[in-house]
């Protein structure tokens, strides 16, 4: 099976209140754990749905895949797989310019909305 070449599992659809402690029990009984992690959105600290499990072993990981997607955890459906390596992100551009440096919003004058009578006079 494909899964035993990767220990880093994805986990997703997991419940908002899920905590690290939680996926650590969960996947222990699969084997030795290495790292959990839930990602979080920086801002708030609330938990995305999504996290990694890390395991010591890849046929323990492989295990872990096949007994736990699909799983319900608190009345939603987990998705367990292979971790996919980090992609590197495109560089942002700032300044809310398009690819042609042209501003995209703002007031740029004129008359921008509104009804307006097409009496001639």
């Amino acid at each position: 099976m494909n899964q035993a070449s990767n220990k880093k599992l994805y986990v997703g659809s997991l419940p908002f209140s899920t905590t690290e402690e939680e996926l650590h029990e969960l996947f222990s009984a699969y084997g030795p754990i290495g790292s959990v992690r839930i990602v979080t959105d920086k801002f708030t600290g609330m938990s995305k749905g999504f996290g990694f499990v890390e395991m010591e072993n890849a046929d323990d990981a492989s295990k872990a895949v096949e007994g736990l997607n699909g799983k319900a955890l608190n009345g939603r459906t987990l998705i367990v797989n292979d971790a996919r390596p980090e992609q590197p992100r495109a560089p942002r551009t700032g300044g809310g310019r398009d690819d042609r440096g042209g501003d995209r919003g703002g007031f740029r004058g004129g008359d921008r909305g509104g009804f307006r009578s097409r009496r001639e006079h």
